[in-house]
């Protein structure tokens, strides 16, 4: 556990740089063979891009590191349960260990909503750990929801 406890503190450095561009502060990092190879934090505001989540850039950045679309030894963090286009893109990718740290009820698709990641009729399931370094996942985004609303 200490060690996705480590990799997902570089997961919440990742959310902290989204909150920083005013983005949803949610952050990736892929591991490969116990060293991060990809990392990134939302940026579809700052990208005028809808597929510009933390885990498409780096599921993005991770491909092109290891020169495969096949992303079989590694193990991807993200700070929040993935979308139903993540959950998707890391099901395509083939990524074997799914650690995500506050759970989404409304929009999760590792298990709050639906399950695509475990989905039984899909050629590839993943093995998920949830609630790792939820405490701080979920305050970064109550606090960046609470700015939010007082703009308003």
């Amino acid at each position: 556990m200490e060690e996705h406890i480590q990799y997902m503190q570089i997961a919440l450095e990742e959310a902290n740089k989204a909150y920083v561009l005013d983005e949803t502060p949610i952050g990736a990092v892929i591991v490969h063979n116990g060293e991060v190879i990809a990392r990134a934090c939302n940026r579809r505001n700052t990208d005028k891009n809808s597929l510009a989540h933390a885990e498409i850039l780096a599921i993005d950045e991770a491909c092109k590191y290891i020169g495969d679309w096949r992303l079989e030894e590694c193990t991807i963090y993200i700070t929040l349960e993935p979308c139903p286009m993540c959950a998707g893109a890391i099901v395509q990718a083939r990524i074997p260990k799914v650690v995500y740290g506050a759970s989404s009820p409304k929009a999760g698709f590792g298990g709050s909503v639906l399950n695509i990641l475990q989905l039984e009729e899909l050629n590839h399931r993943c093995e998920v750990i949830r609630d790792v370094c939820t405490e701080e996942s979920a305050a970064i985004l109550k606090e960046y929801f609470k700015k939010m609303r007082q703009k308003k």
